[in-house]
């Protein structure tokens, strides 16, 4: 019965560890993008929150609501490229869960 027992403990282990594995490149997704003009760099992280934003000389000319459309549209593209690593690596992780789920320990 101990075989048993270490041998679900060791699954559960794996399980955990692809769980944390998952997390941990969610946490490294990093996009930066620039507008097509070079005036307005974003970045985001995997949730798509702005984590960074500079303004290259000349962006003020673009006066305060083109600049505010500018950070947003750029920001937006940079968060679709966010999403698509993430969802990337959902799937990466659905396939490789569902082969650590199908495991079965071997009666003895």
């Amino acid at each position: 019965m101990s075989w048993a027992m270490d041998e679900l403990e060791a699954r559960a282990n794996r399980q955990l560890d692809s769980l944390h594995d998952l997390n941990e490149r969610y946490a490294a997704i990093v996009v930066r993008e620039t507008s097509a003009d070079d005036l307005v760099t974003v970045e985001v992280d995997g949730v798509g929150a702005l984590t960074g934003l500079w303004l290259a000389s000349g962006a003020n000319e673009l006066g305060a609501a083109r600049l505010g459309e500018q950070i947003v549209a750029t920001s937006a593209l940079a968060a679709q490229r966010a999403f698509a690593k993430r969802a990337l690596i959902t799937e990466e992780f659905n396939e490789s869960f569902a082969e650590l789920l199908g495991t079965r320990p071997v009666d003895g």
